[in-house]
């Protein structure tokens, strides 16, 4: 009996919110990647788009359909003049004509439609570089907000042990009121830091679950991410060259400059005559039945399609100089990225090497000089807010290295910083 009740608690305990919170398991950046693109709307929405586009190319190789005629004339309902039946001299014809497209035309439709769905395609690629860049920096805002929370969480700890010890002063007479008033005044700042950390941590969560168009409770969602920076291994040059190959908007921009030649030559080849081919039969009482050919060719002593080959010429140029204009643009991205890059790694390095170390070092020993009375009141809160900002800065610039790499990333065309 006490075992199925104890079943039964551990049962109700387990069905509990704040357990079922607490169970669920931190998400990996590839998790958050797989979930995404299973999920988002707006991704799905493209992939439509390019199946859109692929139908369209069905379309485009049809053959035009054949058409006929069926005809009944000379039909005498009234009886009149010498005696026969009303159908006696009923000429009776069926007509089947067909369009005959020269040049190629539905070759050049058709192939027109697939260098349409490659550019759907590419441009579908190319969205999901930007939202994959956004889902980055969502992801990287927890990561960050995390690491805040824990240092809020570090720093409002520590200084509740001087607080803590600074009482036990006041009471022996070791210090005045007015020094444990001040202290407990600035214990004010350490609780909006951890307070600002929390909000700023939930509105990070938000928006990633947005993205992911998940409908989880926001306390149920948890990232775990690596929250540290490292030396990219390629050079400038390096990235640049695997922008040319792996960036799907300048591969677009190429293939639209593919295409519009094949729309100009089908623009040429539409300007051609097409014979309409044409099989009749049918029956005339004084000769009976007949057969006969024929190929009905319009005389195009007026060419209407110039001005379709005037643009579709003009559109090669255009979409030339909007490939180079892309390719330009490439590599002022990757270039802006890597320079943003370097110079957030420039500020970490002495931070992490150096500064972390010596704002513990500097807080430590002014605060034993503070306890000694070696040091005054003020000199010990202003160590301890400096500790505070090279601690906080630190984060940031982790977080602003983070969101570098993602915006080299992003500029590469793939992940080149994991």
């Amino acid at each position: 009996m006490r075992k199925m009740l104890w079943l039964s608690g551990m049962l109700m305990l387990a069905l509990r919110p704040g357990v079922a919170a607490q169970s669920r398991l931190p998400l990996t950046w590839e998790q958050v990647r797989d979930r995404f693109e299973m999920n988002n709307p707006t991704l799905l929405a493209g992939r439509l788009n390019v199946e859109e586009s692929r139908a369209q190319g069905v379309t485009a190789y049809l053959r035009p359909n054949p058409t006929l005629t069926l005809a009944a004339d000379q039909i005498d309902p009234f009886g009149g003049g010498p005696a026969h039946g009303p159908l006696a001299y009923l000429l009776g014809t069926a007509n089947l004509n067909y369009l005959h497209e020269r040049q190629h035309k539905r070759e050049l439709r058709l192939e027109s439609a697939q260098k349409g769905t490659s550019i759907a395609t590419l441009e579908q690629a190319d969205l999901d570089r930007n939202l994959l860049f956004s889902l980055r920096g969502a992801f990287v805002q927890i990561v960050q907000a995390k690491a805040v929370l824990d240092v809020a969480h570090a720093n409002l700890e520590y200084y509740d042990h001087v607080l803590a010890v600074s009482g036990e002063r006041y009471k022996a007479g070791d210090i005045a009121q007015i020094d444990l008033d001040r202290l407990e005044l600035q214990r004010v700042q350490f609780e909006s830091d951890l307070q600002s950390a929390e909000v700023n941590l939930r509105t990070a969560k938000i928006q990633l679950l947005q993205l992911l168009n998940d409908r989880t409770p926001v306390e149920q969602l948890d990232v775990v991410g690596t929250f540290d920076f490292k030396e990219p291994l390629q050079s400038l040059e390096e990235f640049r060259k695997i922008a040319l190959d792996a960036r799907p908007d300048l591969r677009a921009a190429a293939q639209a400059v593919d295409k519009a030649s094949t729309d100009h030559k089908l623009a040429i080849a539409n300007g051609s005559t097409d014979p309409i081919l044409g099989f009749d039969m049918g029956r005339n009482p004084p000769i009976d039945q007949y057969l006969g050919v024929s190929v009905n060719v319009p005389l195009r002593i007026f060419d209407r399609n110039q001005g379709e080959k005037l643009r579709t010429k003009l559109d090669i140029d255009r979409s030339q100089k909007l490939r180079d204009a892309m390719e330009a643009q490439v590599f002022g991205d990757v270039d802006s990225a890597f320079a943003t890059l370097n110079s957030t790694l420039i500020l970490l390095r002495p931070y992490k090497a150096k500064y972390l170390q010596q704002a513990v070092k500097v807080r430590d020993t002014v605060y034993f000089s503070y306890q000694h009375g070696g040091a005054s009141l003020l000199d010990f809160l202003n160590t301890e807010s400096e500790f505070r900002s090279v601690q906080l800065n630190y984060v940031n610039l982790v977080g602003s290295y983070l969101m570098a790499a993602g915006q080299l990333n992003l500029a590469v065309g793939r992940e080149v910083i994991q």
